[in-house]
């Protein structure tokens, strides 16, 4: 204890300007990591390693434990290369997501008069169409293509390239028709193809207990939502409720108005929706739905 002790006075002693900075671009890497990985399974298990670091590093400071070190010291090589096999997946998430900052963004709000007023004519069709399958509790699934380009998910559909109309989008998720079951694409302001299949969430957002009844649509949203920037509007079959998904995060009971004041928000501008009131929002609509969907 009192050569640890030493070590601190030693180090504090000789403690620049130079360190702080050393310090302070460590603290910003660690920082950066937890944020690119948040709201994902690797998020706890980082949590751990960083734990199970701390405590081997205090144990073999304070005990003399030869055997114990020795160990440690062969198998850090070891660990350190498995990290990139085991978070693989966020990694590759996390460095999207990092080419994506400072891009100019395709939706813009204050572009040409004529770009604004054919994405509101979007938008309008698109509400339209969501609030009267809601009413009628007609499962959909929408997804909204904003920077990144998702054509290998419109090559395991049926492509339309069709305007967008209220009727269509009703017509197309109308039980028990062809292109009813699966996901509409829309990009450029039309109807890129129908009955596509979305990857599934892989997130740990979902894994609540109010949010375990989840169907199949809104873990398909959340999942091209993790994926890519696309925004996805989901109809529940069960109970006709209406959500968002945008950056991983579900934003649930929608009703018209604040649907497309939401798809407004999010599609004329480059950043996502503010994320702390996001994530506020989405976590009070899963804590108050125990009894939510069913699996569609």
């Amino acid at each position: 204890m009192q050569e640890l002790w030493n070590n601190l006075t030693f180090i504090l002693q000789r403690f620049t300007w130079e360190s702080l900075l050393d310090v302070l671009l460590v603290t910003i890497v660690f920082a950066l990591i937890l944020y690119l990985l948040r709201d994902t399974e690797a998020q706890t298990l980082l949590r751990g390693v960083f734990l199970l670091v701390i405590l081997i590093t205090l144990l073999t400071s304070l005990v003399n434990l030869p055997a114990f070190s020795w160990l440690v010291q062969t198998i850090s090589p070891a660990l350190i290369l498995a990290v990139p096999v085991v978070f693989a997946p966020e990694i590759r998430r996390g460095l999207e997501r990092m080419g994506s900052i400072g891009y100019i963004g395709f939706w813009r709000f204050g572009g040409s008069n004529k770009a604004s007023l054919e994405l509101e004519v979007t938008l309008n069709a698109i509400t339209k169409a969501v609030v009267q399958l809601a009413e009628r509790r007609h499962g959909a699934l929408i997804v909204i293509r904003r920077r990144e380009m998702l054509d290998k998910y419109y090559k395991n559909g049926v492509m339309l390239n069709s305007e967008i109309s209220p009727q269509l989008l009703q017509q197309i998720f109308h039980p028990n028709t062809p292109l009813h079951d699966g996901a509409v694409i829309i990009s450029d302001n039309r109807i890129k193809a129908a009955a596509c299949v979305m990857p599934l969430s892989s997130s740990g957002v979902l894994n609540s207990t109010a949010a375990q009844s989840l169907g199949l649509r809104h873990r398909a949203a959340m999942g091209i939502s993790e994926v890519s920037d696309a925004l996805a509007v989901v109809v529940s079959e069960e109970t006709g409720t209406i959500s968002i998904a945008h950056r991983g995060r579900l934003i649930r009971r929608l009703d018209g108005d604040r649907l497309i004041n939401s798809m407004r928000a999010i599609l004329t501008v480059d950043q996502p929706i503010d994320e702390k009131k996001s994530k506020q929002s989405a976590k009070g609509n899963l804590d108050n739905n125990d009894s939510e969907e069913a699996v569609e």
